[in-house]
């Protein structure tokens, strides 16, 4: 296999995202515009050196505190400094401000912004607050003469009872989430209540947790946001700093002056230091919520009660996710008993003892006894802050020593029971052993010591541990690093219906795409999670129907399906009340799963996520590129098949077996030309063994990319009618129908000719259009086309665009040629066109790779859970920011 881009290949030089302005000298480059439009990664990096003198690639310090001249825009660093300012304009473009501000802390921040309120207005703020943030405000409410109240900013309903007519509300401070208990406001519905019954007020939100890589209230509705810089966005706690970020020009002069009244302007080496840590914030954040995942399942599993919005279980995940793109690196958890608590903070090593969070090393506190102890005991208790709670503020190490050292804080602590052989406790020795300790916890046994768990999560390897509970449950094996697959989708492009009988069939792959991430899971299940498919489903291992998995020999898929394995998987999906579509994709899953697994103890707990941007049902090969995700995932979880440099034949045609095994509970008898494309990409010829006549399946290679038009109609397709309509018409007019055979086996031989040969382009691509419209008026003459499709001929053939149906459906999918001359103006009021008959246009090109399997840096993790946020329309950006390599057939 050999390591490609997987990006489509521009056919003419206006594709490619390098024919641009920047590039022309005739041209001024506006950095503002481009920066607008790049990935948050690319922008956190990328600054404008146009803003100093020289050019400098980093922005310069200049340290000085005053200037010579009366002309420039410099005189006291108090005021204004070039250092500062840089660092200032490349947060406010993060922050989508209007303008940003670089302080001394964060807490200064919340000094300046807080003076916006004059005695006798009102401050709602949240009910669990960060203790200095608290602090602050205590003092407002005591020497300001402001009405501070403190309110469930989580609720919109916590917070309308104090916008009555009349209220002096002038400003509602959020945190969210909130530190430490991890609550989440729904930001933009609480900005949108207090705007319309409180115009005048301010929505501010200490966005430390997030950082504006996860989360940028200001578009949400905030009118100002504030970070402690301290935290990720030096990400080194090497410096002390604080960003205010505005939404409105008055806000920001508001700001402005104040902070030049009190001279709490970041100095300019720090502004030099921040900037330089805000440049690798993206990087380092997903490291540290991958980390942080990996340590909430591990606690969630041992049955602490966990806050972080990362988990299912979490109440405010909804609205999280709704507001903001990863869970952060924050969380917390209850043990029960403050003792206990206090065990387990001091018996950690790794885990540096320290408030604060943020930093790339991992950090674990006690809150009460540190951050918020400045807060008294009975207002932690009224506000439901537990003295036992623990923050974890997780690092970039790797993560099988952060559980490691947990692992043995617990242990150390007595919060978990090493066992000195394989056994586990039985209820009646927990019931013996805790007797004593158990009303000290302050909660139910059952609640804490929920069951067994496999303590090395990161390794996948049990090691005796327990905290009882239930009924003991046997050890699973998972996976040490998520796998990262990805298929294409196939578009026929001649030979639909006459390859039933015989007649070759030319099929290429495009790049719309199918991605697959196998992760491991630590709770003794396997699961599907196919928001595209409705299929989000999860089995408990030791009950799937194992004694009925037929023996089998090596890694050979089994050549056809065992029909009492399949009608006892399909009984258990049908548990579930799934969908028609959920069902057929979770069985799929769940027959190849146990198929390749054959027993019970060689199972994996794992998670498949997959989602395409391949539209489902469109006669694209949809099935197929899940087909061939679910058993390359599954064979590379295996072992059975690696991930190499170069080709490596046997292992294409091992996947290729098992996705048409997969294809076969999908469809029931597939002609193998779907996942064969899918497997290897580029084209196949693919002739069916009819009569005598011998079939086979001929890779295509060395043709170059070409852009075609897919237009989904959105109509219901019945293939099995169509083709049985094609069949009944041979047997009753065949004088009719073998001619038309004959030319369309004409019509593919050509076409194979052409693809394969070194044409000049521009003949190749007028030549493939003739041969696409005959394609079609034979289709037609067959009785399989549609008046939906014809009318999706009609538009193209408006814009001289060659189009015929595909697939061997009678609504589906028209392809449309598009030659590299036809320019984007055209294209866009073709497309509208289109829309406008209901139907959905996908631009792509033909001939891309096939399967395509991703090295990911070492210790990655959490990207199931990104892949299946990401959403079907922001696919190819999400493959883009995996970092590492894919490497392909």
């Amino acid at each position: 296999m050999s390591v490609a881009d997987t990006t489509p290949v521009p056919s003419s030089p206006g594709e490619s995202s390098m024919a641009t302005s920047v590039y022309d000298s005739n041209s001024e480059y506006d950095f503002e515009a481009r920066a607008q439009k790049w990935h948050f990664a690319t922008q956190v990096v990328a600054t404008d050196s146009s803003q100093n003198q020289h050019g400098a690639s980093a922005t310069p310090i200049f340290q000085t505190a005053t200037f010579k001249g009366m002309e420039g825009p410099y005189d006291y660093s108090r005021s204004g400094n070039p250092t500062r300012g840089g660092l200032e304009s490349h947060l406010a473009r993060l922050y989508s401000a209007t303008s940003a501000f670089a302080l001394s802390t964060g807490m200064t921040c919340l000094d300046v912004i807080l003076r916006l309120v004059k005695p006798g207005e009102t401050v709602l703020a949240g009910d669990d607050l960060y203790g200095g943030t608290n602090r602050l405000l205590t003092y407002l409410s005591s020497h300001g003469g402001v009405d501070v109240r403190h309110v469930d900013t989580t609720k919109v309903e916590g917070v309308m009872p104090h916008l009555e007519p009349g209220n002096k509300v002038k400003m509602v401070l959020l945190e969210s989430p909130t530190n430490p208990l991890l609550k989440v406001a729904d930001i933009a519905a609480v900005s949108k209540a207090v705007h319309a019954a409180a115009p005048n007020a301010i929505i501010v939100v200490d966005n430390t947790m997030m950082s504006p890589y996860l989360q940028r209230p200001l578009e949400l509705g905030a009118d100002i946001v504030y970070d402690s810089a301290t935290k990720y966005l030096s990400g080194h706690h090497d410096l002390m700093a604080g960003i205010i970020a505005v939404r409105t020009p008055e806000h920001s002069k508001e700001v402005a002056w104040l902070i030049n009244a009190m001279g709490s302007g970041l100095a300019p080496f720090d502004s030099f230091l921040l900037m330089r840590g805000v440049k690798t914030l993206a990087l380092r954040m997903d490291k540290q919520q991958a980390n942080a995942q990996i340590v909430a399942n591990y606690l969630h599993e041992l049955g602490f009660l966990v806050h972080y919005p990362g988990l299912k279980s979490h109440p405010g995940a909804d609205i999280h996710w709704k507001q903001a793109t990863g869970a952060g690196a924050v969380l917390s958890f209850v043990t029960g008993d403050k003792a206990l608590s206090e065990r387990i903070v001091s018996g950690t090593r790794l885990w540096g003892v320290s408030v604060s969070f943020g930093a790339v090393n991992s950090l674990i506190s006690m809150p009460c006894l540190m951050s918020h102890a400045s807060i008294s005991p009975a207002l932690r208790a009224e506000r439901g802050l537990p003295e036992n709670l623990i923050r974890l503020c997780v690092g970039i190490e790797d993560p099988r020593d952060l559980l490691d050292d947990l692992e043995t804080a617990f242990i150390a602590s007595g919060a978990i029971v090493p066992r000195n052989d394989d056994s586990l406790l039985s209820l009646d020795e927990l019931d013996a052993l805790y007797a004593v300790d158990a009303p000290a916890w302050g909660i139910e046994r059952a609640h804490f010591f929920r069951r067994p768990i496999d303590s090395d999560l990161a390794e996948g390897v049990s090691r005796g541990l327990t905290l009882g509970g239930e009924a003991a449950t046997a050890k699973v094996k998972t996976l040490d690093s998520d796998i990262v697959v990805s298929a294409p989708g196939k578009v026929i492009l001649f030979g639909e219906h006459a390859v039933v009988h015989g007649v070759t069939a030319i099929a290429t792959s495009l790049n719309l795409r199918c991605y697959g991430v196998l992760a491991g899971r630590f709770d003794g299940k396997v699961a599907i999670a196919a928001p595209d498919l409705e299929a989000d489903h999860a089995w408990d291992i030791a009950t799937l129907p194992w004694s009925l998995v037929p023996a089998r020999e090596g890694n050979v898929a089994p050549a056809a399906l065992d029909q009492t394995l399949l009608e006892a998987i399909e009984a258990v999906v049908s548990q579930d009340k799934p969908t028609k579509t959920g069902f057929s994709a979770s069985v799929a899953f769940l027959y190849i799963y146990m198929a390749m697994t054959v027993t019970e103890d060689n199972a994996l707990a794992a998670t498949l996520t997959v989602s395409a941007n391949l539209p489902i049902g469109a006669g694209l090969g949809s099935s197929a590129a899940f087909s061939a995700c679910l058993a390359s995932s599954l064979l590379f979880a295996h072992a059975h098949a690696t991930a190499h440099c170069a080709p490596d034949p046997a292992a294409i045609d091992l996947v290729d077996a098992w996705a048409f095994l997969a294809e076969k509970v999908l469809h029931g008898n597939p002609s193998g030309i779907d996942n064969a494309v899918a497997v290897r990409g580029g084209a196949v010829a693919f002739t069916r063994a009819v009569n005598g006549k011998q079939g086979g399946l001929d890779p295509m290679g060395g043709f170059a990319s070409i852009r075609l038009l897919l237009t989904d109609t959105g109509v219901p397709r019945d293939t099995k009618s169509l083709v049985a309509g094609v069949g009944a018409m041979k047997l009753a007019k065949p004088e009719i129908v073998n001619p038309i055979l004959d030319r369309i086996q004409a019509i593919s031989d050509e076409a194979s000719s052409l693809l394969t040969s070194s044409t000049e382009r521009a003949f190749l691509i007028e030549r493939l259009g003739a041969l696409m419209r005959e394609n079609h008026t034979h289709l037609r003459t067959l009785g399989v086309s549609h008046p939906s499709l014809e009318s999706v001929v009609s538009t193209t053939s408006k814009f001289g665009l060659a189009t015929k149906l595909t697939g061997a459906g009678g609504g589906g999918c028209a392809v449309t040629l598009v030659p590299d001359a036809f320019d984007d103006a055209s294209l866009a009021r073709l497309t509208r066109e289109l829309e406008g008959l209901g139907a959905q246009p996908h631009l792509t090109t033909l001939g891309g790779p096939g399967l395509c399997v991703h090295v990911l840096p070492q210790g990655s993790g959490g990207v199931g859970h990104s892949l299946k946020s990401a959403g079907s329309a922001n696919l190819h950006s999400w493959s883009e920011g995996l970092g590492g390599q894919w490497v392909h057939a």
